[in-house]
């Protein structure tokens, strides 16, 4: 099993969330988040006065993902939230090695 994380742009998550669930994922975990990567933020004018915005705001994804699936929703998310500009963000991979459903106590891949 494989835990995808996605930090992407705000409006790219219902594309995100529409290409997953196309893919048979049947669940996700969505925080907002602030980061900033190498573009290390920008600066704004508000009312004449310079600032600037140094944590910039995204949304993360978590999926759990079965191994064979793990590829194809890689490249999804790639592909839904790539917009060509600075700032679309990153896909980190983990392996993952047990999950439990509290509610049942099944393990592994029939737990997803």
């Amino acid at each position: 099993m494989k835990k995808i994380e996605a930090v992407i742009k705000h409006f790219k998550l219902d594309e995100v969330k529409d290409a997953l669930h196309a893919i048979g994922v049947q669940g996700m975990t969505v925080t907002e988040v602030k980061g900033f990567g190498r573009q290390k933020g920008h600066a704004e004018v508000y009312r004449g006065t310079k600032y600037e915005v140094v944590f910039l705001p995204k949304i993360k994804i978590e999926v759990i993902i079965a191994n064979g699936l793990a590829e194809k929703a890689i490249s999804t998310i790639e592909k839904a939230a790539k917009t060509g500009e600075i700032g679309d963000g990153k896909i980190f991979v983990y392996p993952l090695e047990d999950v439990i459903r509290i509610r049942t106590g099944e393990r592994g891949e029939t737990a997803i």
